[in-house]
This record gives C-alpha cells, sequence and structure tokens, in this order.
C-alpha cells in the first residue's frame, strides 16, 4: 500500500521534503499522474487535503444489505436541513454519504447558484464517479472554432487517440464497437447487454430516425484481462452499489488501480490532510519550486519541493490554487499573464429528462441490474450547424421493470402479498440529457477579498450560469426525445426541465484552459503553464470547450501524455 507515514513528517529542511514531482489531489486524473510517474522512476509526492481511504478496508457499507443500514439508504431530514446542497447530489444517499464533504467543511460564496459537489479523501470522487467513458471525437475538439463560438483545444482527436488506447486497456472500459463517427470507438471490454425493451429502442431509433441507440461505454471490468489482474482485480458482479466502494474493484477508481499500482514501485508517497495553499513560485529560477501545504488538523504549514508539479485537484480547486498562488511576478495568480485565470468556466446540461410506460415485453426480464447505461451518441450539429443553438448533446437511457415500491398493489396479506410482489411489474423507459455548454468569460471563479476558510485561504466565489443556448438544447432534447420514445411506443411521456444550478452535474470544467496562444489561454497543447514550464493542469480546470461526451476518460488521457512529455523534458533539463 502506498506510504502515508509523511503526515507525521515535520520540517526540518528541503532535502526532507523534496522529491522529483508533487501531484496535488489523488482523484481520477491525480491517481493517473502518480502511476505515470512512479512508472517512470520519479520520486513522487502525492499531496490529498481529505482524509485516508484504503481500498476494501475503508470501504464500511460495501457489503451491507439494505435493511443493516440504520435509515434503509434513506438520508433524514436532520441530513438534509445541515447538507442542502450535497444531499441533492448524484448518488449521495446513507449508503455513500461518507465519501462527500460536507457542506459546512469547506464553504464558498455563491454570487450566483452554483451546486460545487466534492469528495475529499485520499480517491477523491473517483470512488463516486458515474464512470461513463465515450471517447470525445474530432468534433467535439474542432466544433466551437469551426462554428465561431468559441475557441478549438490545440490539439486533435489523433493527438491523443492512442492515450485514451493506453487508458483503457489499464482501467477496463466494456461497450460494443460500432463505428459511430461522433462517439470513435476504443479498446473495449464485453459490452453489456441490451435488454428486451432496449433492442427494440435501439431498432426503431436506428430505422426511424437513424441515430445510435447503444451500450454504454463504461469503466467496469465485465471480463478480465491479465493488466486487471495484476492490479488485483476481478469482474464486476453487477450489484450496482459501486459508490459505496467496490471491494472487487469491478469499477475503476484510484484506490483500487492507479494508486497501489503507483505504490508497487517504491516511488510512493501520499500526505493525507494536506491542505494545498499555494504553488511557491522562485523569482531567481524563474519556475516553481513546491507547494506550500496547510495541515488539516493541526493548521501547521509545510512547504514541499519538487521539480515537476502536477495540479489536479480538480476544476475549481486547482483555480484556486494557481488563484491564490501569487508572487511578484505573477500578482494575479500564477500563470496568469493573460488575465483569464478562472474565466470561461463551463459545465455539462442536465436539466432535461423523461421517463414512460412500455406495453408488451411481458414475457422478457433480464439477467443483471446492470451498472451501466445506454448512450445515443450525439446527433446535433455533428458535420454541421442544423440546429437555432451550438453545441451537441448526448443522451443516457435504459428500461427495466417496476418493482413494488414503483406499483400500486391493493393491500394483502399472507400468501397473497407474497404472491404478488414476487411478480414484476411492466416497463418503463428513461431518457436524460447530457449537454455542451458555452465557454464565456463571463463564466468565472474568482477569491474572496473578505472571506476565508477555517486554514486562512480565501474563499472561492463562483459566478457561473445558465444562458439562451442552454435553454434552447433542453427544448429540443424534449422534444427529440419524446418522439423517439412515442415511435418506440411509449405511454404517458413525462418530460421535465429540471431546471436545477450549475454544479450539480458534477461535470465542472475551465479556468486553466488550454490553447495555442497564451494571450488567450493559460496552457498549452501539453497542459503545461505557458509562463511557468514546469506546472501541468490536467483536471477538468484544463478544458476549453466541454464536448458533449463525459470528460473523465479524456483527463486521464490528458494526464498520461502531459506526463510523458514532462519527463522527457526532465530528462533533457529543460525543467
Amino acid at each position: 500500500m502506498p506510504d502515508t507515514s509523511a503526515i507525521n513528517i515535520t520540517t526540518k529542511g528541503n532535502a526532507e521534503h523534496t522529491y522529483d514531482a508533487i501531484v496535488i489531489g489523488s482523484g481520477i486524473s491525480g491517481g493517473w499522474a502518480a502511476k505515470e510517474l512512479c512508472e517512470k522512476g520519479l520520486k513522487t509526492l502525492v499531496l490529498e487535503r481529505g482524509r485516508p481511504v484504503e481500498h476494501i478496508k475503508d470501504y464500511p457499507t460495501a457489503n451491507l444489505s439494505r435493511w443493516e443500514l440504520p435509515h434503509r439508504g434513506w438520508i433524514t431530514n436532520e441530513t438534509k436541513q445541515q447538507n442542502p446542497l450535497i444531499s441533492r447530489a448524484a448518488g449521495y444517499s446513507e449508503d455513500t454519504e461518507h465519501f462527500f464533504i460536507k457542506d459546512a467543511d469547506h464553504p464558498y460564496v455563491q454570487e450566483k447558484p452554483f451546486q460545487w459537489v466534492r469528495g475529499y479523501q485520499v480517491g477523491g470522487k473517483s470512488l463516486t464517479w458515474g464512470r461513463a467513458c465515450a471517447r470525445w471525437s474530432e468534433y467535439d475538439f474542432t466544433a466551437p472554432q469551426r462554428y465561431g463560438y468559441g475557441e478549438s483545444f490545440p490539439i486533435n482527436y489523433n493527438d491523443i487517440k492512442d492515450w485514451y488506447s493506453h487508458v483503457e486497456n489499464f482501467i477496463g472500459v466494456c461497450g460494443e464497437k460500432a463505428g459511430i463517427p461522433s462517439m470513435p470507438d476504443g479498446e473495449f471490454l464485453t459490452a453489456y447487454e441490451l435488454n428486451a425493451v432496449e433492442r427494440h429502442f435501439k431498432k426503431v431509433i436506428k430505422e426511424k430516425f437513424n441515430r445510435h441507440y447503444e451500450s454504454g461505454r463504461w469503466a467496469h471490468i465485465t471480463d478480465p484481462k491479465q493488466i486487471h489482474l495484476d492490479q488485483g482485480r476481478g469482474q464486476c458482479l453487477n450489484r450496482n452499489l459501486c459508490m459505496r466502494g467496490c471491494h472487487l474493484g469491478g469499477y475503476f477508481s484510484s484506490n483500487s488501480s492507479t494508486l497501489p499500482w503507483a505504490a508497487k514501485t517504491g516511488n510512493l508517497t501520499i500526505r493525507p490532510h494536506s491542505v494545498v495553499h499555494s504553488i511557491v513560485y522562485d523569482e531567481q529560477k524563474q519556475k516553481a519550486i513546491g507547494v506550500k501545504v496547510i495541515d488539516a488538523n493541526t493548521k501547521e504549514e509545510k512547504d514541499f519541493f519538487a521539480n515537476i508539479i502536477f495540479l489536479n485537484a480538480s476544476a475549481l480547486n486547482s483555480n484556486l490554487i494557481l488563484l491564490n498562488s501569487t508572487s511578484k511576478r505573477f500578482p494575479n495568480g500564477l500563470g496568469n499573464d493573460s488575465g483569464l485565470l478562472g474565466k470561461y468556466i463551463s459545465f455539462h446540461n442536465y436539466r432535461g429528462s423523461m421517463w414512460g410506460y412500455v406495453d408488451g415485453f411481458l414475457d422478457n426480464y433480464y439477467k443483471v441490474s446492470k451498472p451501466a447505461e445506454c448512450i445515443i451518441a450525439n446527433f446535433r450539429n455533428v458535420e454541421k450547424r442544423d440546429t437555432d443553438f451550438y453545441g451537441g448533446y448526448v443522451i443516457y437511457s435504459g428500461a427495466s421493470r417496476e418493482k413494488l415500491s414503483d406499483r400500486n398493489i391493493t393491500p394483502l396479506l399472507g400468501a397473497e402479498f407474497k404472491e404478488a410482489i414476487s411478480q414484476p411489474g411492466g416497463w418503463t423507459a428513461y431518457m436524460y440529457m447530457q449537454g455542451e455548454t458555452i465557454a464565456k468569460e463571463t463564466n468565472h471563479v474568482r477569491l474572496s477579498t473578505t472571506e476565508k476558510d477555517q486554514w486562512g485561504i480565501p474563499l472561492l466565489i463562483t459566478s457561473v450560469d445558465y444562458d439562451d443556448n442552454d435553454d434552447k438544447m433542453v427544448i429540443d432534447f424534449l422534444e427529440q426525445g419524446k418522439a423517439m420514445m412515442a415511435a418506440a411506443g411509449v405511454k404517458e411521456v413525462n418530460t421535465h426541465d429540471n431546471k436545477q444550478p450549475p454544479g450539480l452535474d458534477i461535470h465542472e470544467m475551465g479556468g486553466v484552459r488550454m490553447g495555442g496562444d497564451p494571450k488567450t489561454s493559460l496552457l498549452n497543447e501539453w497542459n503545461q503553464l505557458h509562463h511557468c514550464k514546469n506546472v501541468f493542469v490536467t483536471d477538468g480546470a484544463c478544458m476549453t470547450s466541454t464536448g458533449s461526451q463525459s470528460p473523465s476518460i479524456l483527463y486521464m488521457a490528458f494526464t498520461a501524455r502531459a506526463v510523458n512529455y514532462a519527463v522527457d523534458e526532465l530528462k533533457k533539463g529543460s525543467l
């Protein structure tokens, strides 16, 4: 296991606190940075602001039945009242709440409503992520510039496709190769089988709309390969209890995969309870030399030093750290010569959803309650602009048979009741959207000049909102989704715009965006700060636009690619 003894060290000089590389954050991208750096022989320190979480040992609810939980899995009214923000997060319930940060434990200022979902522990939100892993296509990388609503990335799909493969082979991604231009194929394990109604949807949607309804590309090991067994991971048993932490390692997390792999090299040190204050810049050396940390428990300050720093604290925290990393050279935040640090924050639009009843198929059931959904690949504004809004959206979908709790059953007793609940109900189907949003300079975060947190760090102010483009996209999804549902014979389709504030999508991006021009971006094509070459940002903060596909696997690919470049540059003496 990783060395966590560093939590007890005291500052006695630079030598005892010097590493080849420092990684800030231990979540999805931070775990990958640690793995790649350690494999390449660099002594690497991972700084995590939260508590230690050890794979298997620290999953207290993983094997509990629902009736063994104090409130049968429900969140109490008291908990909701104390945590009105986090209790709305996807996946938050009594059996997973220990992996989410409580509202009071890290305040921030909402200039506009923004619900910031965080998980502070070793592994971060990799323990609770949705696990969708479809690739971006070339269309995603280039659409903003092609249609004139934003900047293109300084790389294209061909630059990242091999790194996608590198990541997929290691983490295990199930899916089926389908040859869809807007959702490229990858290195897939066996896909989850569509059930009878989903197969019906696939046929109808292809025949009547020429759109693709596919088994989702998900980070689950459906048939383990040797690389997964070497990680100590096993086949997903489809318990669909993933966010409790999986003792089998059936889905990818930093805790089950990248961090233990890094630890096996002997090059990894993890320091939990380490709240990063700032990155330290040396005016004479003209580069970053280390990281200032505040111990979460003792409030003691410590400095750690390294030649390379990877910032993977999650998008908004990475913005916060850079904004707070001021010096004579960078009075407005590290690398912020363009003045754009903290600007162009964006997210995914999850507002639209629908569901309805499906007649028939009563002689069909399904083998497992699969942890993966189906996906309708983006069909809007792909090769040409074909709507009155910019960007596209993917649709997640599925079908299942109702359970007792979903049906009205006349009160019965004894054998009649047991017989009634032993029969499954009819079929229902659902769809919900994940839409691209436009990166705008007005959507931003900045530091408060008056309020600080319990560690003396300025609070982050969020000023992020929807626009007319988002509203038009929601309307289009509700119309198109309902048309597809109706064509498939779904009855009583209920459509809904939840109008939830940004943030609950948990896909915040931007603020430290990549670009070819230092005047309009913070990072170059290698995720390297234009004006501080030994600092790399490879989490969601680096994103120039949001695309329509889930971004987590792209962060992993960016990270592996950036580490490879950084180590090569270090060997050349360029860093």
